[in-house]
C-alpha cells in the first residue's frame, strides 16, 4: 500500500472586471491543472476567499467598486500569507506606476498587460512550488 499521496489541487482566485480576461485566465490555469474561481471585483474576490480560500490570487488593478490596490491592501490585512499576483495594462499614462505601488503594498509579483500566458503560468507555478 505504498505510493505517494496525490498532491492537493492548487486553488487560484482570478479577480478582473473584464469577463473575457477572467474566462481566458480560467481556461489557461485550469489547463495547467489548477482549480480556478473567478470574481468580477475585489469585494466579490474577498467574499470568495473567505468562503473557499485560494492558494494564489491573481488580480487586476483597475476595476469598479474596489480596485486592485484596495483589494491588495484588504487581502494583506485578512490573508497576509496568500501570494498575490497583480496585473495592469495602464498606470504610467495616468501619472502613477501602480505596479510599483502594488509591490510596496506586498504584491508577490506584478505583471504587465497584455499578459504573456506562459509568464503567468510560470509565475503561478513558481509561487506554488
Amino acid at each position: 500500500m505504498g505510493g505517494t499521496m496525490p498532491r492537493p489541487i492548487t486553488r487560484v482566485l482570478v479577480i478582473d472586471d473584464n469577463s473575457d480576461i477572467r474566462d481566458t485566465l480560467r481556461w489557461l490555469l485550469e489547463g495547467e491543472g489548477y482549480a480556478v474561481s473567478v470574481a468580477a471585483n475585489g469585494l466579490e474576490g474577498l467574499r470568495l476567499q473567505r468562503n473557499e480560500p485560494a492558494d494564489v490570487v491573481v488580480t487586476d488593478i483597475f476595476m469598479p467598486e474596489q480596485d486592485g490596490i484596495e483589494t491588495l491592501w484588504k487581502f494583506r490585512e485578512e490573508f497576509p500569507s496568500v501570494p498575490i499576483v497583480v496585473m495592469s495594462g495602464g498606470g504610467a499614462a495616468r501619472g502613477t506606476d501602480y505596479l510599483s505601488v502594488a509591490r510596496e503594498l506586498g504584491a508577490t509579483k506584478t505583471l504587465k498587460k497584455p499578459l504573456d500566458p506562459q509568464e503567468l503560468i510560470d509565475v503561478v507555478a513558481q509561487i506554488t512550488r
